[in-house]
């Protein structure tokens, strides 16, 4: 207890030091279990450049549009980068990180988000459908492909009981597994020191999406992956369940431009749509989230009218496996961003909002950092429709109607009659794309009611 009081008043929380010190007992043991636990070097350095020196977040360079890889556009190109994709999964070069650790509390929903039930006829959760993908995938190209969740601290224990129940969704157990998202701690806006949610209790909160290059490497997933030869690591978002795990259009375009970092676009329905762009920023390629776009370039349209900053991220990622942990190891500085917040606390008497500063990473931030990027267009009906919200847009609603309405698509490419609006669910396992169903289908059949077309027996 004493060399924990001694390194916590070297990093200048001499405020802490004196609370895990006034403490007995198991509560004593409780919070200087937390303590023990953080990253105090991060956390030290956060606190001096973001709080006590109070340097801003990085300002943006001169935006321009992005360079894009419209595979949607070119069937030849999608070809070529799928032919590429496809014998990188054969080859056993690829594994896929399922970013699941939020919670449905915007959709009201009180359990992880990965859980909530999508399928439009099965009513298949979220977790369900994304299995079913990586176990098609497998099984197409008779290769291993790793498939990793990155929970939360909040949401693990659910996640990881509710693919046990599921009997881990007919994948082998030995081939999914869970790391949780790392933690930081909130701090006094004015003093930077550490804050308690309770007197045992620090006052954690997650540390952004880009946590999940540390929290590969501390989980020894990185090192895993090396060990089986793997360098393309594939991260997907959980709420978009038209996103096909381990695309190999997406995987080939991706090592055919030798890119350590590598993002999914499609096309933005509107300049108001709320989703980050991406853009040449300062001659690197970078993210730039809606709220800090100008209005003007927001708007902007080129000469045949379409908009200038049209390429919206769909969270879809494809990493080099080297690239990343030359982040998780610290070769490579994540930035952090400072976000003023309204926080629970025993150490603040005024509880007026904001009273705490958070730190978050973003995974997008390390595209600046990489030597080499791609950025690749999708079709949005095929790859985009997440569910975030209750209702409107990104909605259940919304999100089964594009499952719907591609499930449609595939079938009418293969001779079926599909009416419209026609609920109609493929599984994953029956089909990845419109050619899966080629002499799976009868060209005679109509669709006249909801129908679900199952893996086969």
């Amino acid at each position: 207890m004493s060399e924990l009081t001694d390194q916590l008043e070297a990093a200048g929380q001499q405020r802490l030091a004196a609370s895990v010190q006034a403490l007995s007992g198991e509560v004593q043991n409780r919070l200087a279990m937390q303590c023990a636990a953080l990253d105090l070097p991060l956390v030290t350095r956060l606190v001096q450049t973001m709080v006590r020196d109070r340097q801003p977040d990085a300002q943006h360079g001169e935006i321009r549009p992005a360079v894009v890889d419209r595979l949607a556009d070119h069937p030849d190109g999608r070809a070529e980068a799928r032919a590429v994709g496809e014998q990188a999964l054969r080859d056993n070069r690829v594994a896929v990180v399922l970013l699941a650790g939020g919670q449905g509390t915007r959709l009201g929903f009180d359990a992880p988000k990965g859980m909530f039930p999508i399928g439009p006829v099965t009513m298949h959760s979220l977790f369900a459908i994304h299995a079913a993908g990586v176990g098609a995938t497998r099984r197409d190209y008779g290769c291993d492909l790793p498939f990793w969740l990155m929970t939360s601290p909040g949401n693990d224990a659910d996640t990881v009981a509710f693919f046990e129940k599921h009997a881990m969704f007919g994948l082998d157990p030995r081939t999914v597994g869970t790391f949780v998202q790392g933690t930081l701690p909130a701090v006094d806006p004015a003093t930077g020191d550490i804050l308690r949610a309770a007197p045992d209790q620090l006052a954690l909160s997650p540390d952004g999406h880009g946590g999940i290059f540390r929290a590969m490497g501390h989980a020894a997933v990185l090192g895993d992956l090396e060990e089986r030869g793997i360098d393309v690591i594939m991260t997907m978002q959980v709420d978009n369940p038209l996103m096909r795990p381990a695309d190999p259009e997406l995987i080939g375009a991706h090592l055919m431009a030798q890119a350590e970092m590598s993002t999914l676009v499609v096309a933005k329905t509107s300049p108001e749509e709320r989703m980050g762009v991406m853009a040449t920023v300062g001659g690197r390629t970078a993210l730039v989230e809606y709220t800090d776009l100008p209005k003007q370039l927001e708007e902007a349209r080129d000469a045949d009218g379409g908009l200038t900053y049209w390429a919206g991220s769909t969270g879809v990622h494809c990493l080099d496996r080297s690239f990343a942990m030359r982040i998780a190891s610290g070769q490579i500085d994540l930035p952090f961003h400072r976000a003023e917040k309204k926080v629970a606390t025993v150490d603040d008497s005024d509880p007026q909002a904001p009273n705490a500063i958070k730190f978050e990473a973003f995974m997008f931030d390390a595209l600046p950092l990489a030597a080499r990027t791609a950025t690749v267009e999708m079709a949005r009906a095929e790859r985009f429709a997440p569910v975030k919200n209750a209702e409107g847009p990104d909605s259940p609603d919304t999100c089964r109607a594009a499952m719907c309405a591609r499930a449609g698509r595939w079938l009418a490419a293969n001779g079926v009659t599909v009416p419209d609006g026609a609920v109609v669910e493929i599984d994953p396992r029956f089909a990845q794309d419109p050619a899966d169903l080629h002499g799976r289908v009868p060209t005679d059949l109509v669709i006249d009611g909801p129908v679900y077309f199952p893996p086969p027996a």
